[in-house]
């Protein structure tokens, strides 16, 4: 079932989200729902908080990044061809290397973009969709995607990254987007 992404300006995004243990009801089907919501509406990733859920869950595919891209560019992400991964309570153990740029959009922000600085990697500790226990670290364009999905589990957006002046810049298209006064092709929800 494909579920309504919760947009900007709702408390869930602002709100560091919950572990959850296996007993957690409907999971199975939570994170079925989450891959169907995630590629209907276009997305690399997406994190429980933007379908209204305050838990420690998000889910990636960095192989979509990687699909339309030239084999040159392929060659300058050591991560290719990316993962298709869930990840429950999820915790930053390391981050490491230089920052880079990248331009970064999000679902529950539609038709914002900026390019936002990340580190080369990041090291988590975190449960398999079997509760099974993972330590590994992530580079590249999936590193940046874990990055910006951990974000939503710890209450942070992307625009957080931004410089005051850019974000002034933008606060008028936030304001329309909490307002419902945006239009996507993907289901969404405005709430407070």
């Amino acid at each position: 079932m494909i579920l309504p992404i919760v947009a900007y300006g709702a408390g869930v995004l602002r709100t560091v989200a919950k572990d959850i243990g296996s007993d957690y009801p409907d999971l199975k089907k939570l994170i079925e729902d989450m891959w169907e919501t995630m590629y209907a509406s276009s997305g690399v990733g997406l994190a429980a908080p933007q379908i209204n859920r305050g838990i420690r869950l998000f889910i990636i595919d960095s192989t979509q990044v990687f699909e339309g891209m030239d084999e040159d560019d392929v060659k300058k992400y050591p991560d290719a061809p990316g993962t298709k991964q869930v990840f429950i309570n999820a915790h930053i153990k390391e981050l490491n290397g230089e920052e880079w740029s990248y331009n970064e959009g999000c679902l529950s922000i539609p038709k914002v973009r900026e390019d936002i600085y990340r580190t080369e990697e990041v090291t988590l500790a975190y449960l398999d969709e079997n509760f099974e226990p993972h330590t590994r670290t992530f580079s590249g364009i999936t590193g940046r995607i874990i990055l910006h999905e951990y974000d939503h589990i710890e209450g942070k957006l992307f625009i957080d990254y931004l410089k005051p002046l850019k974000r002034r810049l933008i606060k008028g298209k936030l304001e329309d987007i909490s307002k419902g006064k945006v239009r996507v092709d993907y289901k969404m929800t405005f709430i407070k």
